[in-house]
């Protein structure tokens, strides 16, 4: 009998105990708060001119190429990386980097590749995709990718790579662990956002069952402190986040629903808690968009302002941080479903506030437009 009672409560002590032993270890989380940056002045822009944009295709390895991300090297320098193979998620896609010098890109080789992932990580690996790149203030270049061992892009897991050379030799893949069911299902796309404490917040994203955009916050060690999803968000994916300063962010969302309309959220505290996602007036095809903050203080979108397909790819500057936007000004028109379109676009300023745009140019190349800031037109 006494037996008999000590077997039917000896979980709940051992509960209990285990509960005990763990309190002392339990702490808040640290303030949510992005690293206040103060915009420099900036000459009143005019209406774009295409003729004032220089074009140039990156070389590309393979016959197809895909989300490209854009980061800092210094000056006029930048770092591009983007996924290259035969088609999407084909066995021989690699993520591939270059580098443009101000004046001409790189020849492009991959960094890592489904071998080396593999042995990185000590997983299977079955394909890659969806590089980010973003530059710390340190100097060092940061590499978030996605990889699947089986199915498709929904059983996805971030991946981590570190270049202490300016992406010449990379440190060895780390597996992030950002879901207990598996670790699989969470995405990136978008490039992070510095916090004050010296983490960054990563926009990523979740696609199991539904997409939802979800916001992953890492200290500065790279160790994950807190994950999130945004309210009513079902459908969204593939967040672009900017901070205005320590507290204001903004996130814009692709649309994968039956709306077809970019989304917005917005968190006055440093992202610690988000506003319920909203459609905006902007169409949207169910395409990635880019955001950025310029040095003069507007937005600056990238998109395809259409419900319908990926075929006209378009830029439009806010003034009042989101509340409106310049109507479309133009960059690629014309596609047809045949050549896939222009998509997946990233965004860049560098230190010259010269402004950098790449994009997915028809699923076969990676083409970089660069133009100074008064080439945007304004909101009147």
């Amino acid at each position: 009998m006494n037996v008999g009672r000590c077997t039917r409560y000896l979980p709940v002590a051992v509960f209990a105990i285990a509960l005990a032993l763990a309190l002392p270890m339990l702490k808040p989380l640290p303030e949510s708060a992005a690293r206040s940056v103060t915009p420099s002045t900036a000459a009143t822009p005019t209406t774009i001119a295409q003729s004032n944009m220089e074009r140039l295709f990156l070389p590309n390895p393979a016959a197809s190429a895909h989300s490209v991300s854009l980061a800092d090297l210094g000056g006029s320098h930048i770092a591009a990386a983007w996924f290259a193979g035969s088609r999407e998620g084909a066995p021989d896609v690699d993520i591939v980097f270059a580098t443009f010098d101000g004046k001409a890109w790189s020849q492009t080789r991959p960094i890592m590749t489904r071998a080396r992932v593999q042995n990185d990580t000590g997983r299977r690996v079955g394909k890659l995709g969806n590089p980010v790149l973003w530059r710390d203030t340190a100097g060092r270049l940061h590499l978030w990718f996605v990889s699947v061992g089986y199915g498709g892009w929904a059983c996805s897991a971030i991946n981590h790579s570190l270049s202490d050379d300016d992406g010449i030799t990379w440190s060895p893949a780390r597996r992030l662990i950002t879901s207990p069911f598996f670790n699989i299902s969470t995405l990136v796309r978008s490039a992070p956002i510095l916090l004050a404490d010296g983490g960054v917040a990563l926009p990523v994203y979740h696609e199991l069952a539904a997409k939802r955009p979800e916001w992953l916050r890492l200290d500065a060690r790279g160790q994950i402190v807190d994950k999130q999803r945004i309210p009513a968000s079902v459908g969204l994916l593939q967040p672009s986040a900017v901070a205005f300063d320590a507290h204001d962010i903004i996130v814009l969302m692709r649309d994968a629903s039956r709306k077809h309309r970019v989304h917005a959220t917005r968190s006055t505290d440093g992202g610690a808690r988000w506003t319920h996602a909203v459609a905006t007036d902007l169409p949207n095809p169910d395409a990635s968009v880019a955001l950025l903050h310029l040095a003069d203080g507007r937005l600056l979108l990238a998109s395809n302002p259409d419900e319908h397909g990926r075929g006209q790819l378009a830029l439009q500057v806010s003034s009042d941080r989101g509340q409106s936007w310049s109507p479309p000004q133009f960059v690629e028109r014309g596609a047809d479903e045949k050549n896939k379109g222009y998509s997946y676009p990233a965004l860049f300023q560098d230190e010259n506030s010269i402004v950098h745009l790449a994009y997915t140019w028809r699923r076969e190349a990676i083409v970089h437009l660069r133009f100074a800031p008064a080439e945007l037109g304004v909101i009147q």
